[in-house]
């Protein structure tokens, strides 16, 4: 959570678990996606089930959920699976 807040660029937080089919679905895509974008984004995994409190915290109602935090704070939303594609464009559009 402290590397969330401290980071000097924008961390997109993937909030899922291991019984989520549609979050393991988009975990490749977002691999990838870390990959291609390099320094501009970091990726970051919460498994709610580990992290209890996090869901809560953040407005997490649903997985798979994904907040882009600026400067530590939340930037954006994205809740639900989507293609790859979709995806980075989305991410791209708000970095």
């Amino acid at each position: 959570q402290q590397d969330v807040i401290d980071a000097d660029k924008p961390v997109l937080v993937d909030f899922w678990a291991e019984w989520c089919g549609p979050c393991k679905m988009i975990g490749p895509a977002l691999e990838e996606i870390s990959e291609e974008l390099g320094d501009k984004v970091t990726i970051a995994k919460v498994n709610i089930d580990e992290n209890p409190d996090a869901p809560g915290k953040y407005g997490v109602r649903g997985i798979p959920t994904m907040i882009l935090f600026k400067n530590g704070e939340a930037a954006a939303t994205k809740v639900g699976a989507a293609p790859k594609s979709a995806l980075k464009s989305w991410l791209e559009s708000v970095l």
